[in-house]
């Protein structure tokens, strides 16, 4: 009966997007209040709980909104200047098979920019460039919902992976070559299923060339030590990739002239300087110990629930504003609109235009967010979480690779972030793997692999993507597309793991 109570709220949140079709600033609210019910009645949720895990979901959903309202703003600035169509337009002149180029565009291209930060940033950028190319807006943010998520573990300047090895305490260099091979697969998976969403299914064999060259990059940056380019160098191949096999088929699209224009030139610095920016604050590390020195953070008391579920004390979300993602999107929006004025691509007013439309989209997407993360902060803190997770386990007994991606998908659903899943899950996995004599390495990458897919069907990040296309209320016709390919292929993964311990053995 617990295990049903736990998981009603995330049914409930399911229903309502997907059934009755709200949208997550409606179905995020509900849950929430559906959860602090279920808690008060079966988990013993006290007041103290409920504003320890309030407090600490508001941090994190404050650490997201801090990347999501700058990547809006950056949007919505290179837009004005027409440089989202520009660069959608210079693709399609790179790219000659249109089939490919959606193609790329929602798998790869969307890859390379979960490479440089993540929290929706492909989906709110990508999806546009799609409906600009004549794609319907829900199959837009689904196909690049989807298409993106093999990029997120070795993605976000390796930021993710870093906190995975943290928690579960293993070394990368033994860890990144079982999450390379089985990402890679996921690679694969996520490109063919792009592929169908947007009704290209007959590139199969194009896909799945790209993927296996990005797979491998991935692969060979991971385990070469370099994970914080992992995503951001597999997707620069693919995107080479697509122009390469892209130019072969007999199927064009119309001929458009090749000059470049300002529009283009002004996007590719804009997305560039970025690019450069955020790697050198990756990469030189004399500069990033510095820019680490300056940190914020809030340390909350140990809680305890009336049923005896313990969550220790600590900080909540650390916030390091001068290498966090936000900070460089937001410097690279201000000098883009300097730069776009300079040029005169930009209109006198501009720059209230774009506040205006970033407010109008960021605004219900940001009540959906801190919705759907304190839903999950509270399930966390009353053990609902960690007691889903411990039924599957209890449940599959040895075939728990099976369901070992589910868990970490289930994580990502109700976090809205592979981070924040491997936080939740990672030990949990380990643990379970001794206990039943699997190797480590094996579960926390299928835990992350996971985490990973789930990025496609949490209803916080599609929410950023429906902002972009004018799809404000309709995430849940998003998610109705996307939840199918996000339990297929992480069940498939499930499957190989099982297999992988099987032949180990």
């Amino acid at each position: 009966m617990q295990y049903f109570l736990a998981l009603l709220p995330i049914v409930l949140v399911l229903a309502l997007m997907i059934l009755l079709r709200w949208g997550g600033q409606r179905a995020g609210p509900v849950g929430l209040l559906a959860g602090v019910a279920i808690a008060a009645v079966a988990f013993g949720l006290t007041p103290q709980i409920l504003w320890v895990s309030q407090a600490k979901g508001l941090l994190l959903s404050l650490y997201v909104l801090a990347v999501l309202w700058p990547a809006l703003l950056l949007y919505n600035v290179v837009n004005q200047a027409g440089g989202i169509r520009a660069i959608a337009l210079g693709l399609e002149r790179a790219i000659a098979d249109r089939g490919v180029l959606l193609i790329v565009l929602a798998w790869a291209f969307s890859g390379l920019l979960e490479g440089l930060a993540g929290f929706g940033l492909p989906i709110a950028v990508v999806a546009p460039m799609l409906t600009s190319l004549g794609v319907s807006p829900v199959i837009a943010v689904a196909a690049v919902a989807v298409g993106h998520s093999w990029s997120v573990t070795f993605g976000d300047m390796g930021v993710i992976f870093q906190t995975l090895i943290s928690v579960v305490k293993m070394d990368g260099a033994t860890l990144a070559p079982t999450a390379a091979v089985i990402l890679g697969i996921a690679c694969v998976a996520c490109g063919l299923a792009a592929a169908r969403i947007l009704q290209q299914g007959r590139r199969w064999l194009v896909v799945l060339v790209l993927g296996v060259i990005m797979a491998v990059t991935q692969g060979v940056l991971a385990v070469a030590g370099l994970t914080a380019l992992g995503a951001l160098g597999a997707g620069i191949v693919g995107v080479g990739g697509g122009m390469a096999l892209g130019n072969t088929s007999r199927v064009k699209s119309p001929s458009v002239k090749t000059k470049l224009s300002p529009e283009l030139l002004g996007a590719l610095a804009t997305y560039g300087s970025l690019t450069i920016l955020m790697g050198l604050i990756a990469l030189i590390q004399p500069l990033r110990s510095v820019l680490m020195q300056i940190v914020w953070q809030l340390d909350f008391p140990q809680v305890i629930t009336q049923t005896g579920f313990v969550t220790p004390a600590g900080p909540g979300q650390i916030f390091r504003p001068l290498i966090h993602p936000g900070t460089a999107i937001l410097l690279v929006a201000v000098a883009s609109y300097g730069l776009q004025r300079r040029r005169r691509l930009l209109p006198d007013g501009a720059w209230r235009t774009a506040l205006t439309a970033t407010w109008r989209s960021a605004a219900p997407s940001s009540a959906g967010v801190l919705a759907m993360v304190g839903l999950a902060a509270l399930m966390d803190h009353c053990g609902m979480t960690l007691l889903l997770a411990q039924g599957l386990s209890a449940l599959m007994g040895g075939a728990f690779p099976v369901v070992s991606p589910l868990v970490g998908i289930l994580g990502a659903f109700a976090t809205g972030s592979n981070n924040n899943s491997n936080v939740l899950f990672g030990s949990l996995q380990k643990s379970a793997a001794v206990l039943l004599g699997i190797a480590p390495s094996l579960l926390v990458a299928t835990q992350t692999a996971g985490g990973s897919l789930g990025s496609m069907i949490a209803p916080a990040k599609i929410i950023v993507g429906c902002s972009t296309v004018g799809l404000k209320g309709r995430d849940g016709d998003v998610l109705r597309l996307t939840l199918p390919y996000g339990l297929l292929i992480g069940l498939g993964v499930g499957i190989l793991a099982l297999l992988w311990t099987i032949i180990v053995r």
